[in-house]
């Protein structure tokens, strides 16, 4: 049903690409595991619709920094579905697996995207001034939190997806960090949400 869903939802061009990305993750997905196996028959839901929940949460932006990138979720989702509703916002991917970067621009290639693809290291990389920042389970929420300190805009907002535990992970994270918090719940899975973030300072 979330392909129809996304189908209704945006443009013949958008969906197009998106069914290319789904392909060639199909594709690639036996070679270099950038999602679990078990997930491929929920592609759709699970990573796909699941991704575009996050830019709906996003404000205003010039530049998105996705980090540790992997399959390309939820920052690559986010770039194909805004290049025709803000084509003038850039998009910056940080993956330092070179395997998956690989994939990260056939998909970009194949959609006639031009996204920044990074195949660096998160912490080494040069701080990237990101108004949005996203990352999807990548690392708990007060080592992303690091992260987003180096290559988030003061003003800026994070905007990371998490599970059930995501209560703790915020207690946790508040022993060292500062930071305003809004939880979304998610529309695709029950008891998961996406985590509003600005204000971020060391404790």
């Amino acid at each position: 049903m979330s392909r129809e869903i996304l189908a209704a939802n945006v443009s013949r061009e958008t969906f197009e690409r998106l069914e290319t990305y789904a392909a060639l993750l199909e594709k690639w997905n036996p070679k270099i595991n950038l999602v679990s196996k078990s997930t491929i028959p929920e592609l759709w839901t699970r990573h796909l619709l699941d991704s575009t929940q996050v830019l709906d949460q996003a404000p205003a932006f010039a530049h998105w920094v996705d980090l540790g990138s992997g399959g390309g979720f939820p920052g690559l989702v986010v770039a194909i579905l805004a290049a025709e509703t803000r084509p003038e916002a850039r998009f910056t991917l940080i993956e330092s697996d070179q395997r998956k970067c690989a994939f990260l621009r056939q998909v970009a290639r194949e959609c006639g995207m031009k996204p920044a693809i990074l195949a660096q290291r998160i912490e080494s990389a040069e701080p990237q001034g990101a108004d949005v920042l996203s990352a999807r389970a990548l690392a708990s929420l007060d080592l992303l939190l690091g992260f987003a300190e180096r290559h988030l805009k003061p003003e800026g907002v994070a905007l990371l997806p998490k599970g059930a535990r995501w209560k703790q992970e915020v207690t946790a994270a508040e022993a060292h960090w500062r930071f305003h918090c809004e939880p979304v719940p998610s529309t695709t899975e029950s008891e998961a949400v996406i985590l509003k973030i600005g204000g971020i300072e060391r404790v």
